[in-house]
């Protein structure tokens, strides 16, 4: 697959909500990147250090369960690519399980692919909304 197929294929299965199938994609050793201080916040315990094909695992499992996945979506306005490397611009809207508080966020993904296997994954994010969002309290139901 070309970079631009494995860009558009990733965000197919993200969409999907499969986090193995989608872990599929990433090389064994991934260089991660998050736009997030590095000792991270407690209200958001998935944005963490990771590396791997199995953490890529674990971060699709865990945003699927601090989400309400239903009630998610995301809008990709570009998707540029040079050789191996692309950028994806766009807003993802997300409710938290926790509060039921919805947010939205601008984000850019920079991701390299090298023969059909992401081996870079740096996402910059709105990282004070989320925090915010999944900081409130609970509403009342």
């Amino acid at each position: 697959m070309t970079t631009r197929d494995t860009v558009q294929e990733l965000l197919r299965r993200i969409g999907e909500g499969d986090a193995e199938r989608t872990a599929g994609l990433f090389a064994e050793s991934c260089d991660w990147k998050y736009s997030w201080p590095e000792e991270g916040h407690p209200a958001v315990p998935w944005i963490k250090p990771r590396s791997s094909r199995d953490d890529a695992a674990e971060l699709f499992r865990a945003l699927a369960t601090y989400h309400v996945p239903e009630l998610n979506s995301t809008s990709v306005a570009r998707i540029l690519v040079d050789g191996d490397d692309a950028v994806v611009l766009g807003d993802l809207v997300q409710t938290v399980e926790a509060t039921g508080e919805a947010y939205t966020s601008p984000f850019a993904l920079h991701l390299t692919v090298e023969d059909g296997r992401i081996t870079r994954y740096h996402i910059y994010e709105d990282s004070l909304t989320v925090a915010t969002a999944h900081s409130a309290r609970r509403r009342a139901s």
